[in-house]
């Protein structure tokens, strides 16, 4: 890495499985700074890291590990800067997956991976991906549609990611898996698709990951790129040299 250190950018983690162009032309978008990188010395002395990934979960933990970056990403989370998780990345951030057998994950939070439910609904074959737009709602105590979109949560948003997004607003999905944390409240959104009531966004700390795509998603997924780039103005993290 050259001596000459960009302050406050965002490592996005290339481990060879990621949507890594997209993430960062969103990111051009709003002025958050970016360095593609599996350079664990970058990696480490970023102001946060975006974890994107397209895929099946085993190939990129293999992948990651391939790399010697499952160490790497441990030691950054552990500096409570910002770690974002986007589709198989937020997939990734768990700690086991059901995709093609069993598989440990990076255990960040404690919850598996599993396939959604193809099903019929609404006397069609739902199928299996999702791939489209569907809403985002505040998590709520019933996961009952109609209560949902009733239950105003203002400040379950507020400071995250999501801060400033509408309830019920679009966003891009392609994915046939969803995370099930066990400890449901770090759940912040949850969204449907046919039967599958699943998790779309989730919170722990200075973790958070996103099942949809919001570099796919419009203004409004500009919009959580904006919060994100708001979040590391707000906060200066020392870093190691």
């Amino acid at each position: 890495m050259a001596e000459d250190i960009i302050e406050n950018y965002f490592a996005i983690v290339d481990y060879g499985l990621g949507n890594l162009f997209s993430v960062k032309n969103a990111c051009d978008a709003v002025g958050i700074q970016t360095v593609i990188t599996s350079d664990k010395e970058e990696i480490f002395n970023a102001s946060g890291l975006f974890l994107p990934g397209v895929g099946a979960f085993n190939d990129a933990m293999k992948a990651l590990e391939s790399k010697d970056l499952v160490d790497t990403l441990n030691q950054f989370v552990k500096l409570n800067k910002p770690v974002i998780g986007i589709c198989l990345g937020m997939q990734l951030l768990m700690s086991e997956s059901y995709e093609f057998g069993h598989h440990e994950g990076l255990g960040f939070i404690k919850g598996s991976v599993l396939r959604l439910e193809s099903d019929e609904y609404d006397k069609k074959i739902l199928k299996i991906p999702h791939i489209g737009w569907s809403h985002i709602f505040r998590y709520g105590d019933s996961l009952n549609e109609s209560q949902l979109e009733n239950q105003s949560h203002k400040d379950l948003w507020e400071s995250t990611p999501l801060e400033g997004i509408a309830d019920g607003e679009f966003m891009y999905f392609v994915h046939s898996y969803y995370v099930k944390p066990e400890d449901e409240h770090l759940t912040i959104a949850i969204s449907h698709y046919g039967k599958n009531i699943f998790c779309s966004a989730i919170q722990k700390g200075n973790i958070f990951g996103m099942q949809f795509h919001p570099e796919k998603s419009g203004p409004w997924g500009l919009k959580i790129y904006k919060n994100i780039s708001n979040m590391i103005m707000k906060k200066t993290v020392k870093t190691s040299p």
